[in-house]
């Protein structure tokens, strides 16, 4: 079963039943020891610290955060002390016990962040929010294309791509449109999912949530003492969307440990839980790309990862992503029949016709305030397309006619095409014995 988080009114009753808010230390899934840890290592690093401060740091509930503070003050590791300033109320600090004993507990483990979640309540979120349960139909291929130039067969191959559930590989020529094409299919998803600030394998954390990947969809902040909401432990996103290209190496794609801060941050795959992940330029990566291929072999397969921490610690989390894969070199130059079976889909990109050249050129030209003139578009492809065997890709429009109206203002002209200025742009734009 998969519950879709709509952006819809009831949203926060979906987002509630996939995950509740904990009510008691036992339903965060995490022992007591373990957040008494967590709460004075802020307190450590923070000072003096207000309920307030502390709710909003742990992303625990006040009656949880009361409890825990005063199994540490029994401790003697904490104790209460007046705030400073204009800061109204009473705040919390270490003691000298309790500075030792958050020191010990940050040489063990660097991570001071929200309360995480337990690995198995981690996985059955996954389950229930599961990008696979959404059902593409040509209606909102059609919808999300709406202002693409993009022929209705590659729409019908791609829809059903994204129903299948598996790996799709999409090859071509540079400037085909692949990545441009495939990063719009996240326009499919008009729902959102929880994403953890961290996950816990037994003590040990995984930092998940990621600002520079993760959109989130709303104000998550928790409010000191409501018992109502969903978990404050997630965070509400949209589906995640996340891009890799030549930078991609396989340490990428394994759990990463800092030893300078003593943390454990997530690969791109367990980030991209519950959306897609678009492996972009495959073949230029600084690793082979079958080692990377390779990689993802039993995950496609049983959709299930297996991850590893320095320790030697082994855990498995869904996997949970369309995968697509891009590339602009033949795909039987880069791996081997055997692995192209294990892909559901192979979708090539190729040169437009004269009609979606047209097209693209018109929506170049009304994005860039100049007229729209059939017999310039014409002008490129008789005169200059076919005597020089140029294929017509997606990517020409908007590139020639912005360096022929970079021409245009350098000779500050009339803002509008000309046969000398696109003549000019296409013989800086290829590579050409002609400098006019």
């Amino acid at each position: 079963m998969s519950l879709q988080l709509s952006q819809s009114d009831d949203s926060h009753l979906e987002v509630i039943a996939v995950a509740p808010r904990p009510q008691t230390i036992a339903a965060t899934g995490l022992s007591t020891a373990f957040l008494c840890e967590l709460v004075e290592k802020h307190l450590f690093e923070g000072g003096v610290l207000s309920m307030r401060d502390l709710v909003v740091r742990t992303a625990l509930s006040g009656r949880l955060l009361e409890e825990l503070l005063g199994f540490l003050r029994k401790e003697g590791r904490i104790e209460v002390r007046a705030q400073q300033g204009d800061q109204p109320g009473l705040g919390y600090a270490v003691t000298e016990r309790g500075r030792g004993s958050a020191m010990a507990s940050l040489m063990a483990s660097g991570y001071v962040g929200p309360a995480p979640v337990p690995l198995a309540n981690y996985n059955e979120v996954v389950r229930l929010q599961s990008v696979r349960g959404h059902k593409v139909t040509r209606e909102r291929m059609t919808a999300a294309f709406f202002d693409t130039v993009l022929d209705p067969a590659m729409l019908d191959r791609l829809g059903p791509a994204m129903n299948s559930g598996k790996a799709i590989f999409v090859y071509g020529a540079p400037g085909t449109g692949k990545t441009f094409i495939t990063q719009r299919l996240a326009r499919l998803f008009h729902d959102t999912c929880l994403i953890p600030h961290a996950i816990a394998i037994g003590d040990t954390v995984v930092r998940v949530f990621d600002p520079s990947v993760h959109r989130q969809f709303q104000d998550n902040s928790p409010v000191v003492m409501l018992n109502h909401g969903h978990d404050p432990r997630y965070v509400l996103c949209t589906r995640p969307q996340i891009i890799t290209g030549g930078e991609l190496t396989t340490d990428m794609l394994e759990v990463q440990f800092d030893p300078a801060t003593r943390q454990y941050r997530a690969p791109l795959q367990l980030k991209a839980n519950g959306g897609m992940l678009l492996l972009d330029d495959l073949g230029r990566q600084r690793v082979p790309p079958m080692t990377v291929l390779n990689r993802w072999i039993l995950p496609m397969e049983e959709g299930v990862d297996y991850l590893s921490m320095n320790t030697g610690q082994h855990f498995r989390t869904p996997f949970d992503v369309i995968l697509v894969f891009s590339t602009n070199l033949r795909p039987q130059d880069l791996v081997d029949d055997a692995f192209l079976r294990r892909i559901g889909y192979k979708i090539g990109f190729h040169a437009l016709d004269a009609e979606q050249y047209h097209a693209i050129w018109r929506r170049v030209c009304e994005s860039t305030g100049v007229d729209y003139e059939p017999s310039l578009c014409q002008f490129m492809i008789e005169v200059l397309y076919k005597p020089s065997g140029t294929a017509l890709l997606p990517c020409h429009p908007r590139d020639l006619i912005g360096m022929a109206l970079d021409r245009v203002a350098y000779l500050d002209e009339v803002n509008r095409l000309s046969t000398s200025a696109l003549r000019w742009a296409w013989n800086n734009y290829f590579v050409t014995d002609a400098a006019s």
